[in-house]
């Protein structure tokens, strides 16, 4: 019942966050409209009153221009797709070397010959999709948020929004990786008919204290190179009289979000340690952690200490700094679509 209660709670927050962001959009919509309806008034309190000919023309452009709130929520939409488009594509690509790092991580140092070369794609497809709604939640909620409360605001509350998609999907994917469950099919079935829905949220306070870290950090720090390259290429184009608007190249974006990955990632490595070693209990022998400090101490005293929880950290960079540079790069790329329509 606690877990269940824990996972009402995500799902609480998860929907405060959208209403959220999407109220935002409405708010900043309504007050451009008020604005543009306002009544010039002159220094001296006087109305200044348009001639008939300019009111015919203010609504025949109201005829034919879409209303500010569509034009925010068209572009929430666009975050939204973008978002999904892009983390799916690049999850389903790097879903073998995320696997290897999830073997890595085992309490019993699985490795393929364990569970076979199989196991590197097992419940890609599947649970790729899951991506589709973490990547929209991610990027839809960051672009809503991030003029209003800062990039890492708008970052965390993008990954725990998302904590409602990815905790199921890690939950799966990882039994599935380390032999399990032979199929989503039965790991799903067998999940929820032993534990019921907060199976799937196991080890969501690990899951949740990596995730939303490294979300903040890897945007923060996306941000803050972008934004110092395209500083860079303005104060060049200035110099040689160019008028063309400062924008990264797809070599660019791959490469800040691949760095960006890595800085997330060597900070939040001991976590995912500790997230993958409570969610794969089932295919170790060993005697079960109670719960996550308890894993953290028995790392610590028994099971190698600090190396212990770097264990996986070069599968991981590779997959997280693929990923995050592929989702970064498509995101970007289909962003400069949208506005050149």
């Amino acid at each position: 019942m606690a877990a269940l209660a824990s996972v009402i709670r995500v799902a609480a927050i998860f929907c405060l966050i959208l209403l959220s962001s999407l109220s935002i959009h409405t708010c900043n919509a309504s007050a451009v409209s008020a604005t543009s309806r306002r009544t010039k008034v002159n220094q001296h309190g006087g109305i200044i009153m348009n001639n008939n000919n300019n009111n015919n023309n203010n609504n025949n452009n109201n005829m034919i221009r879409p209303s500010s709130s569509s034009l925010q929520l068209s572009s929430f939409r666009k975050a939204f797709i973008r978002g999904g488009v892009a983390r799916s594509v690049g999850q389903a690509i790097l879903y073998p070397v995320d696997a290897l790092r999830t073997l890595a991580q085992t309490r019993d140092g699985k490795t393929l010959a364990d569970v076979g070369v199989k196991a590197l794609v097992r419940g890609c497809v599947t649970t790729s999709s899951f991506a589709l709604a973490m990547g929209a939640l991610q990027f839809s909620i960051v672009a809503a948020l991030r003029e209003k409360v800062g990039t890492p605001i708008a970052a965390a509350c993008g990954a725990t929004a998302s904590c409602l998609v990815s905790i199921p999907q890690e939950v799966i994917k990882q039994n599935l990786v380390t032999g399990v469950y032979p199929s989503f099919r039965q790991a799903v079935q067998s999940i929820f008919t032993e534990k019921g829905i907060s199976g799937f949220y196991s080890a969501w306070r690990p899951t949740v204290l990596r995730n939303v870290p490294f979300v903040m950090i890897t945007f923060t720090t996306q941000d803050s190179i972008k934004r110092h390259l395209l500083q860079k290429q303005q104060d060049h184009d200035s110099k040689a009289s160019s008028s063309s608007p400062p924008s990264l190249s797809m070599a660019q974006n791959i490469a800040t979000g691949m760095a960006s990955a890595l800085v997330a990632g060597t900070i939040t490595n001991p976590i995912d340690v500790i997230k993958t070693r409570m969610m794969t209990q089932g295919a170790s022998s060993a005697v079960q952690y109670n719960n996550a400090l308890d894993c953290f101490v028995t790392i610590l005293q028994k099971e190698g200490g600090l190396p212990t929880l770097y264990k996986g950290f070069p599968q991981r960079s590779v997959y997280m700094c693929g990923l995050w540079g592929i989702t970064f790069a498509i995101n970007e790329t289909l962003n400069r679509k949208d506005n050149s329509n």
